[in-house]
């Protein structure tokens, strides 16, 4: 069947102002919106940009606005639209755009980095590695399937509404490392995220966990590190 691929476009080099500009394809009902992007630049215009890489939901580059939700083009199905033959394509909101629907991933990326997204542990080198029960892992498995796409963080209703919120995905890194217990760092990193900014900036909107591809309760994480910071202070 035909479908309509109205996409976003915009060279920040050349152009004033964004545009959208329309492609007509044959597609078919089980084809990605990846695949279509692909038809679209390899046979109509190769001047389309845009990021992609594993094609199968792990590298997480994809990440994209389809048809005003947040998605990954390579999960996403011709078929789990409804209007099936009419597609709108544009980037991730909150970002700069680099070109067409290529954003600029910097600022996710510091606010990642400043949560530590790393074990810390001061206790000495351990004669082999450090040993985790299954029991241990489970608490931070949701939190290990983040595959850093900026779904959560470029759907937050707080994340654009104040540019200093760390966002969903930084403080989901953050609860991964807070509840390892391999990790000894927790009192450091609780303190981090005790402000508005940071895991109090939060207000349960849910629209993070919504959006994550990868099914991973993102809310219900951020309201464990409120809960561990308020069961902190009542230790002291």
């Amino acid at each position: 069947m035909k479908a309509t691929f109205v996409i976003f476009r915009f060279d920040p080099a050349v152009d004033k102002q964004p545009r959208y500009q329309e492609y007509a394809i044959d597609v078919e009902s089980t084809d990605k919106i990846l695949d279509c992007l692909n038809r679209i630049r390899w046979e109509l215009d190769p001047t389309l940009v845009y990021r992609a890489s594993c094609s199968h939901g792990i590298c997480g580059s994809d990440a994209m606005v389809i048809n005003g939700h947040v998605g990954l083009a390579c999960q996403k199905l011709v078929r789990d639209y409804k209007t099936a033959n009419n597609f709108v394509i544009e980037p991730l909101p909150l970002f700069n755009v680099i070109k067409d629907l290529v954003v600029d991933m910097d600022p996710f990326f510091e606010k990642h980095r400043y949560v530590r997204p790393y074990l810390i542990n001061d206790e000495g080198e351990p004669e082999k590695e450090r040993i985790q029960s299954a029991e241990e892992q489970k608490a931070i498995e949701p939190a290990l399937r983040c595959i850093l796409c900026a779904s959560c963080t470029s759907s937050c209703p707080i994340s654009r509404a104040n540019p200093n919120y760390l966002g969903p995905a930084a403080l989901l890194r953050a609860f991964r490392y807070i509840n390892d217990s391999r990790d000894t760092a927790t009192g450091g990193r609780l303190a981090q995220l005790d402000n508005d900014d940071g895991a109090w900036g939060c207000k349960t909107m849910w629209w993070c966990t919504d959006v994550c591809p990868k099914g991973i309760p993102v809310t219900k994480c951020i309201g464990q590190i409120k809960r561990t910071i308020k069961q902190q202070e009542k230790n002291e």
